[in-house]
């Protein structure tokens, strides 16, 4: 199983101080804590990493500071819903050091697959980085088709992986079965890992590997051996820190943060529009935490 940016890949929180500001030492000290327990790669301003909330500037000095402290690959985070900008970005990153960028669907803004189109490929001509398409309809309010990514996939030399978090494994199938030699796809949604691994996934761009990379690591070896039965025991361990990392209540990543402030590791509290921490995650967060570590 190939995966060029590693198979257990941490969508990494941000860290923030108390007063709020951009903790780059707490970004440093917590990729190195990820890649210690078995990260594989780092996805930098994200989703997760509250990218939406972040001054550019923020940007480039988490990839930079953050690409010199670790080994394994960096993915920045650039794609926003202008495409200027996220072409702006895409080259800025490109000085930083970083792996590989992560481009998701413009969002708010509901372009057709045609301003789709045109908006990766604009993207992907700015940089000779390679590039991770994201697919997240629930929050972009767009799909790209499978017609549209097996077209970028065939027709963009450096479109080269998608992380998929569209919550259809039969579509992802059909991706998998039809794109070019060497596209990969990469679960973006926890719960959909082990379903994903067994159509030709080759990696997860996840949330709960701030906590469970071990697990995460093991099912992928169980899965790559044909053990498929230890696969499925261990996914069964973190359905607990899937149902946990979000609701409505404490979307993602508010749950993450609290997790690893339960831990000691003080990384702060969401940017609004976020925030606040509900009542009480911080200990549900240590019984999920302590039900996962009574299991290895």
């Amino acid at each position: 199983m190939t995966a060029r940016f590693g198979r257990v890949i941490p969508a990494m929180i941000t860290p923030f101080t108390e007063a709020g500001e951009l903790d780059v030492q707490g970004a440093v000290d917590l990729a190195r804590r990820l890649v210690a327990e078995g990260a594989e790669g780092l996805v930098v301003s994200g989703t997760t990493g509250e990218g939406p909330t972040l001054e550019d500037a923020e940007d480039w000095e988490l990839w930079k500071a953050v690409s010199e402290a670790v080994t394994v690959p960096v993915i920045a985070g650039t794609g926003t819903n202008a495409t200027a900008h996220a072409v702006s970005q895409t080259r800025r990153a490109g000085e930083c050091g970083v792996a590989g960028v992560l481009v998701v669907t413009p969002y708010y803004n509901r372009p057709s697959q045609a301003g789709m189109s045109a908006h990766f490929r604009t993207v992907a001509e700015a940089t000779s980085l390679p590039v991770m398409l994201y697919d997240i309809p629930v929050r972009t309010g767009r799909k790209i088709s499978t017609e549209l990514l097996l077209e970028l996939a065939r027709e963009v030399p450096n479109i080269v992986a998608v992380k998929d978090a569209a919550g259809d494994p039969a579509e992802s199938a059909r991706v998998i079965a039809e794109a070019p030699a060497g596209f990969e796809l990469y679960s973006g949604d926890d719960s959909l890992t082990l379903p994903l691994l067994a159509v030709g996934a080759v990696g997860v761009v996840s949330v709960c590997a701030h906590w469970t990379a071990p697990e995460m690591a093991a099912m992928f070896d169980a899965v790559e051996s044909g053990d498929w039965a230890r696969a499925r025991e261990l996914n069964a361990a973190m359905l607990d820190s899937y149902d946990f990392e979000s609701s409505d209540a404490a979307p993602n990543p508010v749950p993450t943060r609290a997790m690893l402030n339960a831990l000691g590791l003080n990384v702060g509290e969401c940017r609004l529009p976020m925030g606040p921490t509900p009542p009480g995650l911080e200990v549900e967060a240590m019984k999920i935490h302590e039900r996962l570590a009574q299991k290895r």
